[in-house]
């Protein structure tokens, strides 16, 4: 069953559009990938489920809802957290700090859920008094991803969580992914790296800001074309 769904959507900035007449969907439970070269509109795509950029066209659905153009607080209150590419920890904060804020809209005990946090990313746990802004690029992509569980969502929106990493961290990051999906958390994640195709059920890939194929990773990866144009393979 499909969680979420973008139908004929149309988004930009300003006099630009950006997406024309995208359309995905993501079902329950599942990793969906979105692939594409830079300015394909996979960041837009992420800003305009989150409500951070409002549709021309088309509707995004969650949960058989209508959330689009709802305000960025609505949508994480529907169940949807995400985590930018870029400014996505407060750097003068502790890790600690941080992990509570992601918690902002909560009323109940949240010391079991940054106790969790810590579990799934360990590494986390020895720099607990750190400031965000020591830590590694890794690391901080953990307390990212971490500060944005502090909710509990449904679903996880990731734009590029591998962007700077070295390889091997990139399979930690994606790791952790797969270990978040096997808990129950519906993950949207658009990037450019391959490992993200592997790791997903399905993946879809734009440029210019329209679709240009879908399929499980093993049909994307057995098309030549899309190998060498989208996958560097």
């Amino acid at each position: 069953m499909s969680v979420l769904r973008v139908e004929n959507v149309v988004s930009g900035y300003g006099s630009m559009e950006v997406l024309h007449g995208l359309t995905l969907e993501v079902e329950e439970g599942k990793i969906v990938s979105v692939l594409g070269p830079n300015g394909s509109g996979k960041t837009t795509l992420l800003r305009t489920i989150f409500g951070i950029v409002n549709p021309r066209q088309g509707r995004i659905c969650f949960k058989e809802q209508d959330i689009s153009g709802s305000s960025p607080e609505n949508v994480v209150r529907s169940g949807i957290s995400y985590v930018p590419q870029e400014e996505n920890v407060f750097p003068n904060l502790t890790v600690q700090e941080n992990l509570e804020i992601g918690a902002f809209i909560r009323k109940d005990d949240i010391r079991h859920r940054i106790d969790e946090t810590f579990e799934l990313f360990p590494d986390l746990t020895e720099r607990r008094r750190s400031r965000a802004g020591e830590l590694s690029g890794g690391m901080r992509q953990m307390l990212a991803i971490g500060r944005a569980l502090m909710l509990n969502p449904e679903m996880l929106l990731l734009d590029e969580p591998s962007t700077g990493l070295a390889p091997f961290l990139v399979e930690n990051i994606f790791a952790k992914i797969k270990m978040l999906n096997a808990r129950g958390v519906t993950i949207l994640v658009v990037e450019q790296n391959a490992q993200a195709l592997k790791t997903a059920d399905k993946a879809y890939i734009i440029e210019g800001g329209e679709k240009k194929a879908e399929g499980t990773a093993a049909e994307l990866m057995a098309d030549p074309d899309i190998g060498k144009h989208y996958l560097g393979c």
